[in-house]
C-alpha cells in the first residue's frame, strides 16, 4: 500500500505518520510506502524511517507529476490557515483551493480512484440572516462560512464530493475542531491563542488571551483528531453515509473553563500567567465562529470527544516529557 500524506511536516500530519507507521497497516492492507509532502522538512524520526520518502516543496509544483504514483490513498491536511488567508486572499486561494484542484487533477489523471481523506474545518460555519447559526452546529447545519478560510475549505469539500461522485476518487471530507494544545510557536491561524494560554504558562511565560473569557469553541486534542481521520479512512462508504462532510467530535469549552482546567493541572500561579488584552480582529473572526459542535455521524463510526480540558492538557504535558 502507498499512502501520501500532505502537509505530513505539520503537526497533524506528523502525528498522523507516525501513528500509520507504528501500526504498520492502514484498512487492514500492509504500508509499504509512506509519501510526505510538505514546504518543510518532516521530523527525523519520519525522515529517517525507511518506509518514508520526504518531498520538500510546494505541493502545487508537486502535483504537475503527482498522478505517475498512482496511491492507494491520501490524506490532504496541507493548508493555509485562517489568519493567513484573511490577511492574503491570494495566498489562502492558491494553497487552499488552486492546490487542491491540482491534487485532484493527478489523482484523477492516475486512473486508480484512491481514497482521500479532506480535513476541512468547523470554520465552513458562520452566521447568516437568512440562516441562522444555532450554538451547537451539527452535521446537517446549513454552512454559511465568514472568512475566507472557511470559503476556501467548503468549495473543496464540494470539489471532493463531486470528483467522488464521478468516481475519480472515493473521497470524504472530516471537519476537524479546534485541536490543541500545539507545541512550538504561535502560527498564523487566528485560532492560535487557544493553544497559547495553555503552552505558554506551562512554559512559565507569559500568554495573552485575545478574546474575553465567556468565548466559547469546540476544540479536540492531538490524539483523538489523529484517531478521527483514520477512522474516517477506514469507514465503509455506507458507514460514512453518503459525500457530505462530518464533524469531528468536539469538546465545547469557553476560554474560562479552558483556565479552569490549567489551574486544575497546574496551580493557580500559572494560570495567572495568562493575561487578556483584547484584539479586535481576532474577536472579530472568532466571533463568527460555532460556540459548540456536536458529532452525530462520526459517533455513530465510533468516535468520541474529549474527557474533559485537562485531560488534554495532560495529553500535552505527557507529549512534552517525551519530546524531551
Amino acid at each position: 500500500m502507498k499512502l501520501l500524506i500532505t502537509g505530513g511536516a505539520g503537526f497533524v500530519g506528523s502525528r498522523l505518520a507516525m501513528r500509520l507507521l507504528a501500526e504498520g497497516e492502514l484498512y487492514g492492507q500492509k504500508i509499504d510506502k509512506l509519501v510526505i509532502s510538505d514546504q518543510f522538512d518532516p521530523p527525523t524520526s519520519l525522515s529517517s524511517n525507511p518506509k518514508v520518502e520526504c518531498r520538500t516543496s510546494p505541493l502545487l509544483s508537486q502535483c504537475e507529476v503527482l498522478h505517475e504514483d498512482r496511491f492507494d490513498g491520501v490524506f490532504h491536511l496541507a493548508s493555509a490557515v485562517s489568519g493567513e488567508c484573511e490577511d492574503d486572499f491570494d495566498l489562502g486561494l492558491r494553497s487552499n483551493l488552486d492546490t487542491t484542484r491540482a491534487l485532484l487533477d493527478a489523482l484523477r489523471r492516475a486512473g486508480n480512484s484512491p481514497r482521500l481523506v479532506f480535513s476541512s474545518s468547523v470554520a465552513v460555519y458562520g452566521p447568516d440572516p437568512a440562516h441562522p447559526m444555532p450554538d451547537t452546529v451539527s452535521d446537517q447545519t446549513l454552512p454559511m462560512p465568514q472568512t475566507s478560510y472557511g470559503t476556501q475549505k467548503l468549495m473543496c469539500e464540494h470539489l471532493i464530493a463531486d470528483y467522488t461522485r464521478k468516481g475519480f476518487i472515493d473521497g470524504r471530507s472530516a471537519r476537524l475542531m479546534t485541536v490543541t494544545v500545539r507545541p512550538g510557536k504561535p502560527n498564523g491561524a487566528a485560532s492560535s491563542f487557544f493553544s497559547g494560554i495553555i503552552r505558554e504558562p506551562l512554559n512559565a511565560e507569559v500568554a495573552i488571551c485575545p478574546v474575553k473569557d465567556n468565548v466559547a469553541h469546540p476544540v479536540s486534542s492531538p490524539s483523538l483528531t489523529v484517531q478521527g481521520l483514520k477512522t474516517v479512512y477506514e469507514a465503509s462508504r455506507e458507514d460514512f453515509l453518503g459525500r457530505s462532510a462530518i464533524n469531528l467530535p468536539a469538546l465545547n469549552v469557553t476560554v474560562k473553563q479552558m483556565l479552569d482546567a490549567l489551574e486544575n493541572v497546574a496551580g493557580k500561579s500559572v494560570r495567572e500567567l495568562v493575561k487578556f488584552e483584547f484584539n479586535e480582529r481576532i474577536a472579530a473572526i472568532v466571533s463568527n465562529w460555532p460556540k459548540g459542535a456536536s458529532a452525530q455521524r462520526a459517533a455513530r463510526l465510533g468516535l468520541h470527544s474529549p474527557k474533559n480540558f485537562e485531560s488534554i492538557i495532560e495529553e500535552f504535558i505527557a507529549d512534552q516529557k517525551g519530546v524531551g
